[in-house]
């Protein structure tokens, strides 16, 4: 079997929109939580205004077997689906340290 390709999905929230993230975070908790047939979330968090608590988008890393697989569970999300978002990006990611199938060739060393 090959190693799954590692994506970021990365949410910016619109401006203002803290009380629309507060109130359909459960939801988008316990959709993470859930089993997606084509994606396995390995890593969420918010990000954060500044040196504040305060919520301002999202970072999901995830693995997948494509960019298309990706893209369609990030349409799934209750976030996404609330409106939440002014902005999606999804981008391969190199996962390197801290991999538990040890480090990855990159097309780019450093």
């Amino acid at each position: 079997m090959n190693a799954p390709m590692y994506f970021m999905v990365i949410g910016t929230d619109k401006p203002d929109s803290l009380a629309l993230r507060t109130a359909t975070r459960r939801r988008h908790r316990d959709w993470l939580r859930g089993d997606h047939a084509h994606v396995t979330v390995v890593a969420s968090g918010a990000s954060l205004a500044g040196d504040t608590t305060t919520m301002n988008g999202s970072l999901l890393i995830v693995a997948a077997a494509s960019h298309e697989d990706v893209a369609a569970f990030s349409r799934a999300d209750p976030y996404f689906e609330a409106g939440l978002f002014a902005s999606v990006d999804i981008r391969r990611w190199d996962w390197t340290f801290g991999n538990p199938d040890g480090p990855t060739p990159s097309v780019n060393p450093i």
